[in-house]
């Protein structure tokens, strides 16, 4: 049975949530206090976490930076702002999908369980992939990209790296100097039932050149924007 944490300081939304969830076959714990909230997350070792942004205490930022210390869990934020900004803070901090306030509880359910088919994919993947290793490793000078073993070198130094980062570089990695759309990448990288946007995949071209680019610009590789298209992994 999969264990959802649900952190949301309205009663009648975690209530309702509960419900839904339950019927489905979850387990659920609810949080109402931000402040609370990590330790809650510390004590249930949930499968997943939908998280309100606007909480009373601790808001979501600070919760989902404290979670993303020490835990790779899936998270879903729930905002009640149309900001752009507000989702994109939130991806950038590793949320692996928002909902926007008011919303259909079906639809949360449904990004949830799309979100940990994704992980279980994910775990799956790695296990099979333990077998045939050296085919999962792509290298260039300065850089090793191990799928397998989920770690990146750049010039002899770990770079620390969530999965769809890691994933994303290594795709790229693995079709140098071919161009790839937001959707291409989405589908390929994100898998066919994700449910955000193209624009996660900027957010996360941008935290993989920022780590990248902190230990060597090095001129025999890059991602590069083609504007108007996507993105690609150039090697010389």
């Amino acid at each position: 049975m999969k264990k959802a944490l649900i952190i949301d300081d309205d009663p009648n939304i975690s209530e309702l949530l509960r419900l839904y969830f339950d019927k489905d076959g979850f387990a659920v714990i609810t949080c109402l206090d931000g402040d609370k909230a990590f330790e809650t997350f510390l004590e249930s070792k949930p499968d997943v976490i939908i998280l309100d942004l606007m909480l009373p205490g601790k808001d979501g930022y600070d919760i989902m930076r404290d979670v993303r210390r020490v835990s790779d869990v899936p998270v879903l934020m729930l905002t009640a702002r149309g900001d752009t900004l507000d989702k994109v803070v939130g991806l950038e901090l590793g949320a692996d999908d928002y909902v926007q306030k008011p919303f259909e509880p079906k639809e949360l359910l449904a990004r949830v369980k799309a979100v940990l088919r994704r992980y279980e994919n994910k775990e799956d993947n790695q296990n099979a992939e333990e077998v045939e290793k050296n085919s999962e490793a792509i290298e260039y000078p300065g850089l090793r990209v191990d799928k397998s073993r989920y770690t990146v070198r750049v010039e002899e130094q770990e770079i620390e790296m969530p999965p769809k980062e890691l994933e994303l570089l290594f795709f790229l990695a693995t079709h140098p100097n071919r161009v790839f759309t937001r959707e291409q990448l989405l589908e390929n990288v994100w898998g066919y039932d994700f449910y955000g946007e193209s624009r996660t995949v900027d957010v996360h071209i941008k935290r993989i050149r920022e780590k990248l680019d902190d230990v060597s610009v090095h001129p025999a590789w890059q991602i590069k924007t083609v504007w108007g298209v996507g993105y690609k992994f150039e090697a010389n």
